[in-house]
């Protein structure tokens, strides 16, 4: 069976979701690696909050993880996507841009980083697709997944290296 297939077989919020989180992941290097901030910037990032948007409002129909009722942990990443989303769009409406950066920033890596990296746990759809006959590597790419966004973290959390200035005495 096509990786498409499957997807088509889990269930019908289960496409829209693939796809738009599929399309929200390539456009991030676009949107937040590119320097300039014009008209393609722009309109990518409509396309991008779009394709955010039906992710995180497809997953609420996606409940192969049930904890509380038809909802999981992850249905949390999803309300967090749609606040983030909204408040990311006001900061850049009334011109912070630097707090427009930062949310979506912290939405990207959160909600595509992170719960992208979950989808492939050992037993989730991804992790079926992709490793079929060996669940095992799903748990190693989280893994590596986890590590690599530690290391990442740290290095930009130390930022370039300034020169101390001098004290006067």
């Amino acid at each position: 069976m096509t990786m498409i297939e499957q997807v088509l077989q889990a269930g019908p919020a289960v496409a829209p979701h693939v796809v738009s989180a599929l399309l929200a992941v390539a456009l991030v290097p676009l949107l937040l690696l590119r320097r300039r901030r014009d008209r393609l910037h722009k309109t990518a990032g409509y396309v991008w909050v779009s394709a955010m948007a039906l992710t995180a409002l497809s997953s609420f129909w996606i409940s192969g993880m049930r904890l509380v009722g038809p909802f999981s942990p992850i249905h949390l990443m999803s309300a967090f996507t749609l606040w983030a989303l909204y408040v990311a769009i006001r900061h850049a409406r009334f011109g912070n841009r630097r707090a427009h950066e930062g949310v979506m920033r912290n939405l990207a890596f959160w909600s595509l980083g992170v719960a992208g990296t979950l989808a492939f746990m050992p037993g989730r759809l991804m992790s079926r697709i992709l490793f079929d006959g060996n669940q095992d590597l799903g748990f190693a790419l989280v893994l590596t997944a986890a590590v690599a966004a530690v290391l990442f973290g740290k290095a930009l959390d130390q930022g370039p290296k300034r020169p101390r200035e001098k004290t006067a005495q």
